[in-house]
């Protein structure tokens, strides 16, 4: 501690020193740079801050000021502070007041927008539109930057299938291919064509690796999976993101085979640099490098560091163990002043590729901030998103409405703004929000709102004053679910059916015999087999974002006809999980629900298949599969193969599909899942009318982790099946030889 500080004053003597001009290219500039640094001004740039109330900089629970370990040249990087004129006070105390001058580079959380919020991460991946997912972080990016951020924490690339896990919400579902084309997208809308430009920000790939993995649905818990199934259903998805450019990597919590992420040089080395070819930087989690002596595989904080510097890891968030013991390490050989130019030389490109060196304040100003948010663009595109992104899973007709109806909306989500902005809403103003009580009011006219219930407790009088509404009207909305607080990180439940007070709810308005649209504001699936039985309609509009209410609105009125398609499974019942489409073929697969016989994969008390599966999801039209043919059924390894489907559209109103490809390798090395997702395309077609859609199923999409680990495809016969979603029955087979 003392050190430090003794650096600090240092520092402060020299504050004379302004920074330089670097001249040539992007690699000459740093390297000319990095040969100025001394070894503690290195390691700073290694360390991110939180400014609020200063620093926790040690183990024995002493605190520097911010101010002060900026001016020392020990701060590379600030985190989550929301006072714009302070950021551009710490900005010029870098630059100006610093030996060297180099800019700090400022991170927040901005998960599904900024100041324009959109669906939750999952939501926002049924709509399965990459070019709409691309667009929402393209406006974050420009609000972001707009306030004067330069990086986001975003987008989180881990593959869940455990619903219990409460940062299902932050990924893009269960299936590592979609989630890895929903990431890419994430990226190439974060950090555009040009990352130095003052509307795009640096994306950073989380959390590497595995962290969907977490035993027990438990957030923080430990991950424990072969480096097969790790390859095959989890890598993929950071992969794509990282192919994509993403210039920044944040490492998980969790340990993996056995060691934490932070430290885990097989990791961050091994295989994210040297196999990848990832050539950003790498950002602990919060406090994650000391956490690695909870973990118990580090004796003290000291060990911490050497373990996660000599691992691969660029920057400890927070915590302040390679600032305090960086140096130390050096002396020791414990790490050797090579890795520490390594570590710092990355950190540095990637602040040059921001531009930050060119012009360190061209990012935000208060008049961008008050003035540059809320684009009307983007407030059209939250509400494109919004209703891309609901799913419905259930009508028995009384959905569209007609317009005629006396409507009733039920529930604690009904009125409530706050459900709409979801976990981890950035800087979202709640009160911008359009709940869905507003929309409906605004499209439909007289529609009455009863609470009937807050989220977990009963309302005195509530329920007797809901079914009186109830009775009055001609269909009931009942908004329930679980609000955005129940989602995102450190948001585990143990039971994720509807809360207790909300099922009496339920349970009372049913009781009146009106038809019943449930929907379903939630961040995560839910156990919600019985309330759909009794409803009329079922429409998932999650946490939809600051146009929810208008979002709904469209698609109640018919004005938008449904699209959306679930990306993650929602289990018939809690026992199941985890549960997911792509499981793998067993040795005693489960004949089906008419077999007899006891001895197969199955439950004895529920069924194996889930509530509502992946890619399921409802149109107010209907669509007909026919004619799939693959032209050439035998090629060559290293061949393309193509495949056609006939799709129609055999209802009376114009609708988009998602035509979904499915392959089955019926013979492998090692066992594979009974399916894979391996294209898609969404279809716009009018009443009557029928497309033939072409796939083209590539070598690499064939591919799979091999009994060696190498990854690569294998001759052999293939299943294909394309439809409406993961139960596809039309199928042909191709064979490679």
């Amino acid at each position: 501690m003392k050190k430090i500080q003794g650096l600090a004053a240092v520092a402060l003597a020299t504050a004379l020193l302004v920074g330089c001009t670097i001249q040539g290219g992007h690699e000459t500039k740093v390297e000319a740079l990095l040969a100025r640094m001394t070894l503690a001004e290195k390691l700073g740039q290694l360390q991110q801050l939180v400014p609020s109330g200063g620093n926790i900089t040690g183990p024995d629970g002493g605190v520097l000021d911010t101010e002060e370990l900026i001016r020392a040249g020990l701060c590379g990087s600030i985190l989550s502070e929301q006072d714009q004129e302070k950021l551009l006070h710490y900005q010029k105390i870098a630059v100006d007041s610093t030996r060297l001058g180099i800019p700090l580079i400022f991170g927040y959380d901005f998960i599904h927008g900024a100041r324009t919020t959109f669906p939750e991460n999952l939501a926002l991946s049924c709509s399965w539109n990459p070019e709409l997912v691309e667009r929402t972080a393209a406006v974050a990016a420009q609000e972001a930057a707009a306030f004067g951020y330069h990086w986001t924490f975003s987008p989180m690339c881990d593959v869940a299938i455990d619903p219990r896990w409460g940062r299902v919400s932050e990924g893009s579902g269960e299936d590592p291919w979609l989630s890895g084309q929903l990431s890419a997208a994430m990226v190439r809308g974060y950090q555009g064509k040009d990352l130095s430009s003052p509307e795009t920000i640096l994306a950073c790939v989380k959390h590497f690796a595995a962290y969907g993995a977490a035993e027990a649905g438990r957030d923080y818990n430990t991950v424990d999976m072969s480096e097969l199934m790790f390859r095959d259903r989890h890598l993929p998805s950071y992969k794509a993101a990282i192919d994509a450019g993403a210039l920044s990597v944040m490492s998980s919590f969790n340990d993996f085979m056995g060691v934490p992420a932070s430290g885990n040089k097989w990791l961050l080395t091994d295989l994210l640099r040297d196999e990848l070819g990832f050539n950003g930087f790498v950002v602990s989690d919060y406090n994650a490098v000391t956490e690695m002596c909870a973990h118990g595989v580090a004796a003290d904080w000291k060990d911490a560091a050497g373990k996660a510097l000599n691992a691969g890891l660029n920057m400890d968030m927070v915590d302040g163990a390679f600032v305090i013991h960086g140096e130390q390490l050096v002396k020791e050989g414990i790490v050797s002043e090579k890795t520490i130019d390594r570590l710092c030389r990355e950190v540095l490109l990637v602040k040059q590729e921001l531009g930050l060196f060119d012009d360190p304040f061209q990012y935000g100003s208060k008049d961008k901030w008050e003035n540059d948010v809320y684009r009307p663009e983007s407030i059209q595109t939250a509400r494109e998103a919004a209703r891309e992104s609901m799913v419905l899973l259930k009508n028995e007709g009384v959905l569209p409405f007609k317009g005629t109806e006396r409507i009733a909306l039920i529930g604690p989500a009904g009125a409530s703004k706050s459900y709409t902005t979801g976990a981890w809403s950035g800087m979202a103003e709640p009160e911008k929000a359009v709940s869905f009580l507003e929309g409906l009011q605004e499209r439909f006219g007289s529609v009455r709102y009863e609470q009937g219930s807050s989220d977990f407790e009963a309302i005195e009088g509530g329920i007797q004053r809901a079914q009186k509404l109830a009775r009055q009207s001609d269909v009931v909305l009942m908004a329930l679910g679980l609000p955005s607080d129940y989602g995102g990180e450190a948001a585990s439940l143990a039971s994720i059916d509807i809360p207790e007070a909300q099922r009496e709810l339920f349970d009372a308005v049913a009781a009146t015999g009106k038809p019943i649209v449930l929907l379903l504001s939630t961040g995560r699936p839910m156990t919600i087999a019985e309330e759909t039985e009794r409803s009329a309609a079922l429409l998932v509009t999650w946490h939809a974002g600051i146009q929810a209410g208008n979002a709904l609105a469209d698609i109640l009125s018919g004005d938008f006809n449904p699209t959306g398609r679930l990306t993650i499974t929602f289990p018939y019942s809690l026992g199941q999980v985890p549960i997911h489409y792509n499981h793998k073929v067993t040795g005693r697969p489960n004949p089906g629900p008419q077999a007899t016989g006891r001895y197969f994969s199955r439950y004895m008390d529920v069924p194996n298949e889930p509530l509502f599966t992946f890619g399921e999801g409802l149109s107010y039209t209907t669509f007909a599969y026919s004619e799939i043919e693959i032209p050439e059924p035998e090629i060559r390894m290293g061949e393309d193969v193509k495949v056609r489907v006939k799709v129609t559209n055999t209802g009376s109103v114009a609708g988009t599909e998602t035509v979904q490809l499915y392959l089955h390798d019926l013979v492998a090395s090692t066992t594979r899942p009974v399916r894979e997702l391996k294209g898609f395309e969404r279809v716009t077609l009018s009443p009557g009318e029928s497309r033939t859609v072409e796939f083209t199923i590539t070598p690499e999409l064939r591919s799979f982790c091999r009994a060696d680990m190498s990854t690569g495809e294998e001759p052999g016969d293939f299943e294909v099946f394309a439809g409406h979603d993961s139960r596809a029955a039309l199928s042909t087979r191709f064979t490679v030889r």
